[in-house]
């Protein structure tokens, strides 16, 4: 019977065989074929490794295109809806998809620096609907705008992003509903040209001060770089103290 020898490659289970007999030529190309397989495997997992980090780590460590962190960017509140003392010398403004989970997870960190500085700091919150990966974001943004219409854009955007899994026609009639909205003024408010036009000026406005993805955010029309809510705090901190100096 004829002997036959295997060569492993353990990283992916691949077995190389060899007649016992073979060249001493033919060993050497697998031996050499097999250390390029096994650098490539070496790479492919260190790769892993670092998107696995930047996974893990969430929003603030994602990879954003180069900014200048002391360029200030001219954002006009406009017809956008402020939370807080509309008066406030601080203005956190986000650039929002109500169906991106980053954007979700911003919300309560935004509401917490809003805590931190009830008097000094406001929040406005700009339309950035991704439409080719979110199919539902354009209408639950249009949907925030129409419940803002009847004085609820706060309480329609939490409630968009609980049910950003979900956020179908059904799931937002059913919102609006359950927040006792004159539902076919909302319905027609949703539809408007009006609510398509302003979110259209949402996403001009947040390309034009350099918008690459969501959440964005700006204080005093500066991107946030440390998009924590310690880091957010300081911020805010520094901008009042040239309010006050």
């Amino acid at each position: 019977m004829r002997r036959t020898r295997w060569l492993w490659l353990p990283a992916v289970g691949l077995a190389v065989w060899l007649p016992a007999c073979a060249q001493k030529s033919d060993i050497e190309a697998v031996q050499a074929s097999q250390k390029e397989i096994l650098a490539k495997l070496e790479k492919i997992e260190k790769d892993q490794a670092t998107i696995l980090t930047r996974v893990q780590a969430g929003p603030a460590a994602a990879q954003r295109p180069q900014v200048d962190p002391n360029k200030v960017y001219e954002i006009p509140v406009a017809n956008s809806a402020v939370r807080g003392p509309k008066n406030a010398p601080v203005t956190i403004t986000m650039f929002s998809d109500f169906q991106c989970p980053f954007c979700a997870q911003s919300a309560p960190m935004v509401e917490e620096v809003l805590k931190a500085y009830p008097n000094d700091v406001n929040f406005v919150m700009k339309q950035f609907p991704l439409r080719q990966i979110h199919p539902n974001a354009d209408a639950a943004a249009r949907a925030a705008l129409a419940a803002g219409k009847q004085g609820k854009f706060w309480e329609m955007h939490d409630e968009l992003y609980k049910n950003m899994r979900n956020l179908t026609p059904e799931t937002i009639k059913g919102l609006a509903e359950k927040m006792g909205l004159d539902t076919k003024k909302f319905e027609a408010d949703m539809n408007s040209d009006d609510a398509k036009k302003e979110v259209d000026g949402d996403l001009a406005l947040g390309q034009k001060s350099d918008v690459r993805g969501t959440p964005t955010l700006f204080i005093n029309g500066k991107i946030v770089v440390n998009r924590s809510a310690d880091g957010m705090k300081a911020q805010v901190a520094e901008e009042l103290k040239k309010k006050k100096g």
